[in-house]
């Protein structure tokens, strides 16, 4: 992201392009930008009049929309979404402080496949939910998407895994990353549960 944000300009513009190429067909209000994309609003403002000004976005009443007609619509998509966008640090860097976190698997947006359940899973003990929602949000504004998660405590989780749980299934069974990994979720522990 931060390459990207200097190539382009600011990282608050990422975001903001990243937001509408990954809803292409939903409008937005200024408020809501600024709420998705977690920047300010006088940037935001300056950043629609710029992207409005070379046809990227349009304006109809009071949102504002992708211009699917914007000439170099798929060459941008290329750069800012289908791209590596986070690494495993950023990721495993929003959730440091939310309790003893065990286990970070990611999966559907992050690695680009749009069949998953979910894009995320956090395994842990004594996780603070507020914590985990802010870092949820942070990665939500950088990737310009709603996440869809799941957070389970480390008893919970193997419980579900020996129960042979459907949404554990999909989420092992099918294409994931693992980002973080506690010796006690190892995966010749998670494959004997398998």
């Amino acid at each position: 992201m931060e390459i990207l944000g200097k190539i382009l300009g600011s990282s608050a513009r990422v975001r903001i392009m990243r937001l509408f190429l990954l809803n292409k067909n939903k409008g937005f209000t200024c408020k809501n930008i600024v709420k998705r994309s977690r920047v300010n609003v006088a940037v935001v403002r300056r950043e629609l009049r710029l992207l409005s000004s070379v046809n990227f976005i349009k304006r109809r009443d009071r949102d504002w929309f992708f211009n699917s007609f914007f000439k170099y619509g798929e060459e941008f998509e290329d750069l800012l979404v289908r791209s590596d966008s986070l690494n495993k640090q950023t990721v495993s860097s929003n959730f440091k402080k939310v309790g003893r976190v065990k286990l970070i698997i990611v999966s559907g947006v992050f690695i680009k496949n749009n069949d998953s359940r979910v894009d995320l899973l956090i395994v842990g003990d004594k996780m603070k939910k507020g914590k985990i929602e802010e870092g949820i949000r942070k990665l939500e504004a950088e990737i310009g998407t709603e996440l869809v998660y799941a957070v389970f405590d480390t008893k919970e989780f193997i419980y579900r895994l020996n129960m042979y749980d459907k949404l554990i299934r999909d989420i092992l069974d099918y294409p994931h990353e693992v980002i973080l990994q506690a010796k006690e979720l190892s995966p010749t522990l998670i494959l004997k549960k398998l």
